[in-house]
């Protein structure tokens, strides 16, 4: 398959991407979506407060067109006012603190990364800028929201006019009423018109917030060159990445340097594995395993070899064989005496300052492994 050009936007956003654009206030939002929370949290206040409502504004009302002689000698405006507001506000500003509260979460949790970043409660010059503002307007954005906006405006006009048109007999017979009649009558048709225009709401935030999640991705999908300089940054640069493997690497010295002090050779794949043997028949009648490793105690293993001098043996099914049967301080398998007995004496021979011919070791058929430890046939 061709490689992807390194130029064109094709790969969608990492986490860093969307976290560094969630810092820069460039996250997922949609207007639409705040509409429909805010008027459907009204509509439900309204239908569970209303009695609170009604009551609250039916004493308003009452108290600011009923007078007698004492109203009118001790005429007070402030208390007047002060006894209005007390009546009146508290409903008002609950179903105002619950609106708030639910469309502000209802912005915060609606994508992953829609959540409170601090630094953009900051001023940003670049919000005020006219310039940026002519180019909002009379872009391609500013068309796109144009025609959001008339077609809003038909669909909720159409629906409040097919609202109204059955409603508007009853709304004409109010003053007829009694007063508390009126406020409930005004509170039960607001909530009717609201529940009316929720429908319409729900349509044009179904169709929003896709929209918004498309053009997101689509501002923050990133190139392969930034892809690649991406990776690179998170995993450091080769220094950094040469200095880390050389730390697990001195861990994993700690941890096989006592038992190499005792090895007298060690047989590698050739990176990837290492197993450290010494034969000794006053101690054991088979080679001896005395650590094993693979990764970076495995480079370790050959470091610690390459300071002592001892001899380091590639043969990758024989290290893989004693890695996978054996444990450390342990005889090898009976069936690798064989394979073993050759390379104790070709060490041996060394030792003796003989330059003998590298043996040819065969590993028996059962005792073959692959880098994962599954027999291989």
């Amino acid at each position: 398959m061709a490689e992807e050009p390194a130029g064109e936007k094709t790969f969608a956003p990492t986490q860093k991407r969307l976290s560094d654009a969630a810092k820069n206030g460039d996250v997922l939002r949609s207007r639409e979506f705040a509409t429909l929370a805010a008027t459907g949290t009204g509509a439900l206040a309204l239908w569970a407060f209303g009695a609170w409502i009604s009551e609250g504004l039916a004493a308003t009302a009452r108290a600011g067109f009923q007078f007698d002689r004492r109203t009118l000698d001790g005429f007070t405006p402030g208390m007047a006012m002060g006894d209005a507001m007390l009546a009146a506000l508290p409903p008002v500003l609950a179903l105002g603190a619950i609106v708030a509260i639910l469309t502000t979460a209802s912005q915060l949790l609606l994508g992953q990364e829609g959540r409170w970043i601090a630094g953009n409660a900051g001023f940003k010059a670049r919000r005020i800028n006219p310039l940026s503002g002519i180019k909002r307007i009379f872009g391609a954005q500013g068309l796109i929201e144009l025609g959001k906006g008339l077609a809003k405006l038909a669909l909720l006009g159409g629906i409040a006019w097919l609202w109204g048109k059955g409603r508007l007999p009853d709304l004409l017979m109010l003053g007829a009423l009694s007063l508390e009649a009126q406020v409930a009558h005004a509170l039960d048709a607001i909530i009717s018109l609201t529940g009316a225009l929720l429908i319409g709401l729900t349509i044009i935030a179904a169709i929003d917030y896709p929209l918004q999640r498309f053009q997101q991705d689509k501002r923050l999908k990133m190139t392969l060159q930034e892809v690649r300089d991406e990776n690179k940054q998170s995993e450091g640069s080769p220094e950094m990445k040469s200095a880390r493997r050389q730390r697990q690497r001195d861990l994993a010295r700690g941890g096989v340097a006592k038992a190499m002090q005792e090895a007298q050779f060690i047989i590698v794949n050739p990176m990837h594995f290492a197993v450290a043997l010494t034969y000794d028949p006053a101690r054991a009648p088979a080679p001896l395993l005395l650590c094993k490793g693979r990764g970076e105690t495995a480079l370790a293993m050959r470091e610690i070899a390459a300071e002592q001098g001892l001899p380091v043996l590639e043969y990758p099914a024989l290290a893989r064989a004693v890695y996978f049967t054996t444990r450390p301080n342990q005889m090898v398998r009976e069936e690798l005496y064989v394979a073993l007995a050759s390379l104790v004496s070709f060490v041996m021979a060394l030792k003796r300052g003989n330059r003998p011919r590298r043996p040819v070791v065969e590993v028996p058929e059962g005792l073959r492994f692959d880098g994962d430890g599954k027999a291989v046939r």
